[in-house]
């Protein structure tokens, strides 16, 4: 069944899999989410990702898609605690580089696409670029 909003399908998948103690998560692939799960990599979010390309396998076609090697502390206490879509298409939301919210006080990121790229708050205010809120992790 096709989703209406994939950022925010892939955003469930990582939420629901870190809440359910998993090792990993497999998401539909896309530019966009690709841009997103680097960005959560290099913020230390998630572990390791792989790009599994489109292949067919008995006349049929598998589709491409990334498979998230998700991080967790010690007992085992996930790496994300919380992870919620912002910019939805319903509703669309965009902050210049000034007014780029905080997420938890610093303690969390929030996730923008701005017209230099996919980039995490810090980055967008520091070069000065405003952009749309995609999502805040924390």
């Amino acid at each position: 069944m096709p989703v209406n909003d994939p950022v925010g399908d892939m955003l469930t998948r990582l939420r629901n899999a870190s809440r359910a103690r998993h090792d990993k998560v497999v998401i539909p692939h896309s530019k966009l989410k690709l841009e997103i799960i680097k960005v959560l990599k290099d913020e230390g979010y998630i572990g390791e990702y792989v790009v599994h390309e489109a292949t067919v396998q008995n006349k049929r076609t598998v589709f491409p898609e990334i498979s998230v090697q998700l991080k967790y502390g010690p007992d085992r206490a996930p790496a994300i605690t919380g992870i919620r879509r912002v910019s939805k298409p319903g509703l669309r939301r965009y902050a210049p580089s000034r007014e780029i919210p905080q997420v938890l006080g610093g303690l969390g990121i929030s996730i923008l696409s701005t017209s230099r790229g996919i980039m995490v708050d810090s980055e967008a205010r520091k070069q000065k670029v405003g952009g749309e809120l995609l999502c805040t992790v924390y």
